[in-house]
């Protein structure tokens, strides 16, 4: 079973950078496709991004299409989110999350409940 812990949140200015990673334990990291999920105070989580096993494809939610950028390198059994031009409405706290054999287009339109595997996030907080 794949265990994933986040790092990289905290605090930014408007238009800032950060750059997230989640890494993964055991060695299946790849029959896993990866995604990003995102949850603000008082809202329900929602997705923000996946990638597929190989990594050649990747979907994006609306609201950070062009500004976050969803990578993966499978050698070292991590998946990246690039976010750049931050808004305050990117706050909340940004999990990674992971489905077995799955399809990066499938997580695109999947509620959260099915995700197999879930770190425990990491807060982002964007500064107006």
């Amino acid at each position: 079973q794949v265990q994933l812990v986040e790092s990289g949140g905290g605090l930014v200015q408007a238009g800032g950078s950060l750059r997230l990673s989640c890494a993964a334990s055991g060695r299946t990291f790849i029959s896993y496709a990866m995604g990003w999920f995102r949850q603000a105070p008082g809202k329900e989580r929602e997705f923000v991004a996946a990638i597929s096993r190989s990594g050649d494809s990747t979907y994006y939610a609306d609201s950070v299409k062009g500004r976050f950028t969803i990578s993966r390198d499978n050698a070292k059994s991590t998946v990246y989110l690039q976010m750049n031009s931050l808004k305050p409405e990117d706050t909340a706290v940004y999990y990674c999350a992971a489905r077995l054999f799955g399809s990066a287009q499938a997580m695109s339109k999947m509620t959260p409940s099915g995700m197999d595997i879930w770190g425990k996030g990491t807060l982002v907080t964007v500064s107006s």
